[in-house]
């Protein structure tokens, strides 16, 4: 008798232990899984800040650009005309600039390889001045070999570019890999970015740029 009694004490002792132990298992398992859901909360609440700073960057160049081109009459093909007109070479950008300037600024490798900033008014298309770019980082002689014998060059990309809306900033781009005419342009309250081959003069929207309404 007093045998069944201490085997029926241990093996309560028994279920009393494994079910302390399963409790534990249990409750390790549900923090696990609360840290994991928090983990992952935490994750998509990061997503979607860094989805509005990359929204909000695109209002704010959208927002710029549309500054920039009211009451800009002359259109960026010829901005670089009289760029070139006025300091000939090969313009390897253009830029419609809203820091205070009010101009187009046209950058222009001469046959000689010194480059100049020339900055033509918006309004008018006189050329306002032109400025030898001292910061010699080789990036001008970079993109200028880029374009060397190319069959589109910066004032047709912006004339190609100027189908898809008014043209703000045209130059050289090789992110994707492949040379080409990069042109932003600004239709309405819509911001585009486009590539401009170098062979073709075809136009295709940038991969990066999803094309989003400011």
């Amino acid at each position: 008798m007093k045998r069944n009694i201490v085997i029926a004490t241990l093996t309560a002792a028994a279920l009393a232990t494994g079910g302390t132990v399963a409790a534990f298992a249990a409750g390790d398992d549900e923090a696990t899984a609360t840290q994991r859901q928090t983990n992952t909360s935490a994750q998509a609440a990061a997503d979607r800040d860094d989805a509005d700073d990359s929204a909000d960057d695109r209002d704010d160049d959208a927002t710029e650009d549309r500054t920039a081109v009211r009451g800009a009459d002359v259109t960026a093909a010829e901005a670089i005309a009289a760029a070139l007109k006025h300091t000939p070479g090969t313009a390897v950008s253009a830029d419609l600039d809203d820091d205070g300037a009010d101009a187009w600024k046209v950058s222009v490798v001469k046959g000689d390889g010194t480059e100049y900033d020339v900055r033509i008014a918006p309004d008018s298309g006189k050329v306002l001045g032109a400025q030898r770019d001292t910061d010699d980082d080789g990036d001008d002689r970079a993109e200028l070999a880029a374009v060397k014998g190319a069959e589109t060059d910066a004032r047709e990309a912006a004339l190609a570019a100027a189908h898809e809306g008014t043209v703000t900033e045209v130059g050289i781009d090789d992110d994707n890999g492949t040379v080409a005419w990069s042109a932003e342009t600004v239709k309405g309250n819509s911001h585009g970015e486009w590539n401009v081959a170098l062979d073709t003069g075809e136009v295709t929207q940038d991969r990066d740029d999803d094309g989003d309404d400011a």
